[in-house]
C-alpha cells in the first residue's frame, strides 16, 4: 500500500517504522491544516492521527479526494453523524478506532459481557480510571468513553458518563489522569460495601496502535462504507 500520514507526531512516527517493516510506502506525510484533497492523489489510503481540532476536516478532505482512511485520533466524536452523512455522500471508505490495540478491543468485549452480568448486582457502584501521558490532548480518552458507553448500555443506574463525577449519582465516573511517559492504561473499577473488582488494560508500548491500525488500512483498502475493529476481530 501506499499510505498517506496525516499527523506526525509519536504515532506518526512509529507508523512509518511499522508499515516499512510491513513492505508498504509512505508516499505523502502531512502534519499541518494547510493541505487540499489532491495531495492525496498518489496514496492508496490514509492514516490519520492528527488532532481532534483537524481529524474531522481531514476526513472530510480524504472523502474528496476518493481516498479511504483510517482514523485514530479521538476527541472529535460529537461529530461522529456528520460523518457518517459525508460518508454515504463521497461513497467513501472509513475506519475509525479509539484503540486499535488488540488486548483493548478483547477488554471492551469482557466489559461488555460482565457488565451484564453486574447490572442485576445493585450494591456495586462502577468507575473507570485511564492514565495516559502528558501530552495527550483529549481527556478523557477515546478510550475511556468507548468503554463508558459499553457500561451505560447494560447498567440501568448509569444514564451517562461524567469526568471525575461522584459515585452517588446516575453519572458513570471517568477518572483521568496525566503521567510522564505512561501509553495507556484503563481500569474498571466495581465496588461494594464488602468487596472490589476489577479489569484492567495496560499498554507496554505504542506498538500495539500502529500495528492495528496498518491491520485496519489492509481490511479497509478495497472496500467502501464505514467499519470498525468488530468487523476485523470477531468474537
Amino acid at each position: 500500500m501506499k499510505i498517506a500520514l496525516i499527523g506526525y507526531g509519536k504515532m506518526g512516527k512509529l507508523l512509518e517504522i511499522k508499515a516499512t517493516e510491513q513492505s508498504h510506502t509512505i508516499c505523502k506525510i502531512l502534519d499541518n491544516h494547510n493541505w487540499n484533497p489532491e495531495d492525496l492523489a498518489e496514496s492508496d489510503i490514509a492514516i490519520d492521527f492528527s488532532s481532534p481540532e483537524s481529524v474531522v476536516e481531514n476526513i472530510h478532505k480524504s472523502f474528496k479526494s476518493n481516498t479511504p482512511i483510517v482514523v485514530g485520533t479521538t476527541g472529535w466524536y460529537d461529530h461522529f453523524e456528520k460523518v457518517k452523512i459525508w460518508c454515504k455522500e463521497y461513497d467513501g471508505s472509513i475506519f475509525p478506532a479509539s484503540n486499535f490495540s488488540l488486548g483493548v478491543n478483547i477488554f471492551f468485549e469482557i466489559n461488555r459481557k460482565l457488565s451484564k452480568l453486574m447490572n442485576k448486582q445493585k450494591s456495586y457502584n462502577v468507575k473507570i480510571n485511564e492514565v495516559h501521558h502528558t501530552e495527550k490532548i483529549d481527556t478523557p480518552s477515546g478510550t475511556a468513553i468507548t468503554t463508558a458507553e459499553i457500561l451505560i448500555k447494560e447498567l440501568d443506574k448509569y444514564s451517562k458518563w461524567a469526568l471525575d463525577s461522584s459515585l452517588d449519582d446516575d453519572n458513570l465516573p471517568i477518572i483521568a489522569s496525566r503521567e510522564s511517559e505512561i501509553p495507556g492504561n484503563h481500569e474498571v473499577v466495581y465496588q461494594s460495601s464488602i468487596d472490589e473488582l476489577s479489569i484492567s488494560h495496560k499498554a507496554k508500548n505504542r506498538d500495539g496502535f500502529a500495528t492495528g491500525a496498518i491491520i485496519a488500512a489492509e481490511f479497509l483498502i478495497d472496500k467502501k462504507g464505514l467499519f470498525t475493529m468488530k468487523d476485523i476481530i470477531k468474537f
